[in-house]
């Protein structure tokens, strides 16, 4: 018996959200309207869209004892995640500096504090809250040798879900566990280096799988979406909506795809649910702000 549906373990920030009109080039200037200030990082915007969504959450993660740290707790508690695991103090929580133009599209700087702090003895110390857990999630925002060391301690029968950004090349370790492994474009393209010459998503999947994950997940944005595992590569379309702003739109799509995998949906059902619920979080600002519950994403 799982006493969580989800567990993710990763980043907390505060983002420091500026639009602007567009955004600069090398060595430019812009003016920008007021300063917003969301909570974010992708491990607490998982945590919150399982949450919203319905998912029995909980978070591991590290954020500092200062306001913005309190910022998150706050957030994370409110949305219904289980904030046991949240470690306070060592380093300034993370902070994440966003520009967000017109057409919704973001540009984003990460300084990590708190975040690469977060060691694999934490993961080691949590052990109870893996063996409680039906799925594990992670990103690449806490140290890489963190995240090899969850998957270490990942409980017998539990899932693994990795949606490795911002992109690195993997150990074979943490490739073997995946499932799945979910990227984008530029995260498929940096994986798969060389290997990536091809100018076609389903050649990226295929060779992503070649690599050692389980299953595959190519997200496309407004083209949907390509699953892919043993039996082939499917593609799952996108949900039409009017963007106003795609920031933490990845993260929501992985928390509700992993939550509906431990729910025993299949891969390519699991996604086309994820594809709706990431349509839904960018017709609103902010990332945590603008995530749906279930009911929204029915309705949409």
């Amino acid at each position: 018996m799982y006493d969580y549906d989800l567990l993710v373990v990763g980043s907390a920030n505060a983002d420091l959200v500026i639009g602007v009109e567009r955004r600069p080039a090398a060595g430019e200037t812009v003016l920008g309207g007021d300063l917003a200030v969301h909570p974010g990082g992708k491990g607490a915007n998982q945590a919150v869209a399982a949450a919203r969504l319905g998912a029995g959450t909980a978070l591991l993660a590290r954020v500092g004892d200062d306001g913005h740290g309190r910022l998150l707790l706050d957030s994370l508690r409110a949305a219904g995640v289980d904030t046991v695991g949240v470690l306070v103090g060592g380093a300034p929580t993370g902070v994440a500096l966003i520009t967000v133009d017109p057409s919704g599209d973001n540009s984003i700087v990460v300084s990590p504090g708190a975040n690469s702090r977060l060691l694999p003895a934490d993961v080691r110390a949590a052990t109870s809250l893996f063996h409680a857990s039906r799925v594990v999630s992670a990103q690449l925002e806490i140290p890489l040798e963190t995240v090899v060391e969850v998957v270490r301690n990942l409980a017998p029968g539990s899932r693994f879900v990795l949606n490795p950004s911002p992109p690195r090349e993997l150990p074979a370790e943490v490739l073997a566990a995946c499932d799945p492994l979910i990227v984008n474009e530029h995260e498929a393209r940096v994986i798969l280096g060389d290997a990536g010459v091809s100018d076609e998503p389903a050649d990226w999947a295929r060779l992503l799988l070649a690599k050692g994950p389980r299953s595959v997940v190519v997200t496309l944005g407004a083209q949907g979406a390509l699953v892919c595992d043993g039996s082939g590569v499917t593609r799952v379309p996108s949900v039409r909506v009017d963007a106003v702003d795609t920031t933490g739109a990845g993260d929501a799509f992985t928390a509700a795809l992993a939550w509906k995998l431990g729910a025993g949906a299949g891969l390519a059902e699991a996604a086309a649910y994820a594809a709706r619920v990431g349509a839904a979080a960018v017709t609103r600002r902010g990332a945590q702000e603008s995530y749906p519950t279930a009911a929204e994403v029915e309705a949409l």
